[in-house]
C-alpha cells in the first residue's frame, strides 16, 4: 500500500500560526472592562491592552520596514524621545478600539508584505547588529510567530491572574476537565510539593 502524504505550503503554514497567535492573543481581551485590560498585574507592569500595542507596533517594523516597505501610520511610542516602554501601555487618550484598529491593520499591511514576496526575500532589520540584520522573509515569518507566541502566553497568565479564564483559543481551551474544586485541589498537591524543596 502506498502512503499519500498531504503536500505543505511553508509560506501558507507559517502564515497560519502567525495568524493564530494574533487571534490568542486579542482574544484575552474579550469580555474584560478597560480598566481590566489596562491593569499592570506584575512588578514589571505588563498588562494586556499594552502586549497588544507592543506586539502590533513590532509586527509593523519587521514586516513593513524590514522589507522596505514601510507601514502607512506614526508609532510615537517609539520615536527617539518617546519614554522607555511607551509601547508596552496604552495612555488615558488610547481607546481599546484604537489599539485593536491598529493591530488590524498592521495585520493586513504585513499580509500584504508576505503575499508580495517569497519566501527567500532578503531584507535587512534596522535595529539589529549589522552582522545579523540581513534575513529573509521566512526568518521574519518564524521570528514574529515566535514573538507572538511568548507575548501570548504573558496574556495567558495575566488574564488568569485578573479573573482565573485560561485556556489556548476560543472554543479550544486545551485544559483538562474539572471544576473550581478539582483546580484548587491539583494546585494544593502542587504547593505540597514544592514546599518539600523549600
Amino acid at each position: 500500500m502506498i502512503s499519500h502524504m498531504t503536500e505543505s505550503d511553508p509560506k501558507a503554514d507559517l502564515r497560519r500560526y502567525l495568524q493564530a497567535a494574533r487571534e490568542a492573543l486579542l482574544w484575552k481581551l474579550e469580555g474584560l472592562s478597560e480598566y481590566d485590560v489596562r491593569r499592570p498585574l506584575v512588578p514589571t507592569g505588563t498588562n494586556l491592552l499594552g502586549l497588544v500595542k507592543h506586539v502590533a507596533s513590532v509586527e509593523a517594523g519587521y514586516f513593513g520596514e524590514t522589507f522596505g516597505r514601510p507601514f502607512g501610520e506614526p508609532l510615537p511610542w517609539f520615536d527617539d524621545d518617546a519614554e522607555p516602554n511607551a509601547d508596552m501601555w496604552v495612555t488615558a487618550e488610547e481607546s481599546r478600539e484604537q489599539i485593536i484598529g491598529l493591530y488590524h491593520r498592521v495585520w493586513a499591511h504585513s499580509d500584504a508584505t508576505i503575499d508580495a514576496l517569497p519566501l527567500d526575500a532578503i531584507g535587512r532589520v534596522p535595529w539589529w547588529e549589522a552582522d545579523r540584520s540581513e534575513v529573509t522573509l521566512h526568518r521574519i515569518l518564524v521570528h514574529m510567530t515566535a514573538e507572538t507566541q511568548r507575548h501570548a502566553g504573558h496574556a495567558d497568565i495575566v488574564r488568569e491572574l485578573i479573573d482565573g479564564a485560561a485556556g489556548l483559543r476560543d472554543g479550544n481551551d486545551n485544559m483538562p476537565p474539572g471544576d473550581q474544586g478539582w483546580w484548587e485541589s491539583y494546585r494544593s498537591r502542587l504547593e505540597s510539593v514544592a514546599r518539600k524543596f523549600a
